[in-house]
């Protein structure tokens, strides 16, 4: 199979690294010296028990166009990101080419072919001047929800933390050959996937962590496993998701896990910096919107209020600001 990722950093490059060496056909789209590394040294992969693997990538470019016709294309880049790529991504695109999107949050997608009053609904937050829909055809998408935790150790490595699962599911949660191509293709190159019927739920589930914990270690810049032992940041929370949970149902979603599992969970991950902790301190600008804005501008579409997810989020849009006018990033360091 054909496959292109774009943007082979934490996510892409572990997904990159292991469909190449499961023997597909890889494309990696990336730029600077990560890009160069993988030229000319592949894609070398630290598995979580020290395992070191090297991918060898048949062609890594700054260049969508150069990719060719893909069979399946792998969005990988931070949602801020895509709209970069978004007019380049049909020059790659054949009538058959399957996209798979692996953005955190809620997806610019999210009412496409949507069983609710809201069918068609453009979210503003993700895709304000509709460039994501004009030019990634909607219907050639496939939802995908993550669960690994990884990091770029350096250019051309990627850490892999924990967790394997990759589940996947049409929009309108059928079962096609398409979608049950993808999950043999995952579970070959030795991930963990399912197909749902219901991915919307799927990337609530997800996206309860991601509102939550991903901007409160900005703020902190503490890891998983302190915010949950910190009485007063494991409350806020729990309380964030708590008001996500209410928009959520409003749209038709239901939770298979409570609020306290879903918090226990992360907790059992450990010391791992979330991937917004991860930008902040490298300096790079944040996914303020695919996390936490959409939420809010889910809320105002459902009429339901969300004061602590809007402080929180009010907090940590100022912050993506300054570091952005700074051009700097934000790291605790020892005292002199």
């Amino acid at each position: 199979m054909k496959v292109c990722v774009v943007g082979a950093g934490a996510i892409g490059g572990l997904m990159g690294a292991k469909l190449a060496l499961a023997g597909e056909d890889v494309t990696v789209i990336d730029q600077g010296a990560h890009l160069k590394a993988i030229q000319e040294h592949g894609l070398k992969l630290i598995w979580h028990d020290g395992t070191e693997q090297v991918a060898k990538i048949k062609k890594a470019t700054d260049k969508v166009a150069e990719a060719g016709q893909q069979d399946l294309i792998i969005l990988a880049l931070k949602a801020h990101y895509l709209e970069q790529v978004a007019r380049e991504l049909p020059k790659i695109v054949g009538p058959d080419t399957t996209i798979v999107t692996v953005q955190n949050g809620i997806p610019w997608w999210y009412f496409h072919k949507h069983a609710g009053p809201f069918n068609g609904h453009r979210l503003e937050t993700l895709d304000p001047d509709g460039t994501l829909g004009k030019h990634v055809d909607g219907d050639k998408i496939v939802g995908c929800v993550v669960y690994p935790a990884a990091a770029v150790e350096a250019p051309g490595v990627i850490h892999h933390v924990e967790g394997d699962r990759f589940p996947v599911g049409e929009l309108d949660g059928k079962t096609t050959d398409r979608v049950q191509k993808l999950h043999d293709t995952l579970v070959k190159a030795g991930f963990k996937s399912r197909i749902l019927d219901d991915i919307r739920s799927e990337i609530w589930l997800k996206a309860w962590g991601n509102l939550s914990f991903n901007p409160i270690s900005a703020l902190t810049h503490a890891t998983l496993v302190d915010i949950c032992q910190f009485p007063e940041t494991r409350r806020l929370a729990a309380t964030m998701m708590a008001e996500a949970q209410a928009i959520a149902e409003k749209l038709g979603i239901t939770f298979r896990h409570t609020i306290e599992k879903r918090i226990e969970g992360a907790e059992g991950v450990g010391k791992h910096k979330t991937s917004m902790l991860q930008d902040v301190e490298a300096g790079r600008s944040l996914e303020t919107e695919a996390l936490v804005g959409a939420i809010l501008e889910l809320g105002k579409l459902t009429q339901t209020p969300a004061p602590a997810i809007e402080a929180v989020y009010a907090c940590v849009k100022l912050l993506n600001k300054i570091m952005v006018l700074e051009g700097a990033g934000v790291r605790v360091s020892n005292a002199a």
